[in-house]
Parts: C-alpha cells; sequence; structure tokens
C-alpha cells in the first residue's frame, strides 16, 4: 500500500472513530424538557450532539394552540407530524397535515401553525442548528412532560417584547398572529 492510500484509510478510520465518539440516543420521553410559548418542547438533537447540521425538537402542542407568524433568517425548518390535525401557513401557502406529513418552511420565509385537532406532536428540524438554545431562553424547565398550563390571558406587551428581543438574538422575527385569528 502507498503511503497516500494508508494515509487516505487511516483519515477514514479517524473519521469513523469521531462519529462513533458523537454517537447518542434518547429514549421515549428523553431530552431536555421545556415549556416553551405554551407548548412542551423536548430537545432530542443540539448543535453539540451535531456539529451544528440541525437541531431536532419534539413538540407536544395542545388542540386549538396557535403559533405567533415570525420568520427565521438563519436557519430553514422542517415538520414532520405525529399526531394531531393541523394547519400551516408557509409564506402565501395554507396546508392541512396530519400524521405522516412533512413540511418544509425555507428562511426567511413567514410562517405559523394552529393545531386544529389535538394535542399535536410533532417534530421540528431545525438546520443548521442553534435555535434550540433560543427555546432554552425563551422557555423553562418542564416541571412535568405535559402541555404547560395555558394562561388565562394572552401574553401582555412586555412579555411579547421580551420573546422578541430573544427571537431577534437568534435571528427570528415575531410578526404577528397567525394567519385568520
Amino acid at each position: 500500500m502507498s503511503a497516500k492510500e494508508d494515509q487516505a484509510r487511516r483519515g477514514v478510520m479517524l473519521d469513523a472513530k469521531d462519529a462513533a465518539s458523537r454517537t447518542f440516543a434518547h429514549e421515549p420521553g428523553e431530552g431536555e424538557a421545556w415549556w416553551w410559548v405554551g407548548v412542551l418542547a423536548t430537545i432530542k438533537a443540539t448543535a453539540e450532539q451535531t456539529d451544528g447540521r440541525y437541531a431536532l425538537v419534539e413538540i407536544l402542542a395542545p388542540d386549538g394552540y396557535g403559533s405567533v407568524l415570525h420568520v427565521h433568517h438563519q436557519e430553514d425548518e422542517g415538520f414532520y407530524i405525529l399526531e394531531g390535525e393541523m394547519t400551516f401557513y408557509v409564506g402565501e401557502q395554507t396546508i392541512k397535515a396530519h400524521p405522516g406529513s412533512f413540511l418544509f418552511g425555507p428562511k426567511d420565509v413567514p410562517h405559523a401553525f394552529t393545531v386544529d385537532s389535538g394535542p399535536a406532536r410533532l417534530l421540528f428540524v431545525f438546520s443548521p442548528a442553534g435555535l434550540e438554545a433560543g427555546i432554552r431562553e425563551m422557555g423553562e424547565p418542564a416541571r412535568s412532560l405535559t402541555v404547560p398550563p395555558q394562561p388565562e390571558e394572552p401574553p401582555d406587551e412586555a412579555e411579547m417584547e421580551r420573546l422578541a428581543a430573544i427571537g431577534a438574538r437568534y435571528g427570528a422575527e415575531i410578526l404577528g398572529p397567525p394567519p385568520g385569528q
């Protein structure tokens, strides 16, 4: 074997060792659980674990929930529906989604969703990773693996400003309520 072939072979072995050292797994119910803007967000994969390539967050949202209309300027977002019936608003499109549906929301395109029949359980995939840090900063550690208690009143102006400021640090912009609300 030539020196060049041996070096290439060792490079592959080193890459495989590096990948193996970053391998991780979560059982159902495992991950960082946060009560975040009215939903349970369980962070399953972080920037640190994926070398910044993506973050994966499992969301549990109550029946009737509506996210704010917002836009990400740093990452694309994918949505995979596990349970529940939902409506997504992505740019000018309105998309009905049910278990097994996958939607893609490119960065710089406003989007929101509502839970039509729930609770809804879905996966958010952020690429590249990083926005999961914003979830931690906006949320609070979940006291149970359930949807957080829903407030009787919508967030006041000070709370919306706090969330908007945190979002802005992560390249996200709050635009308003979901379309039709």
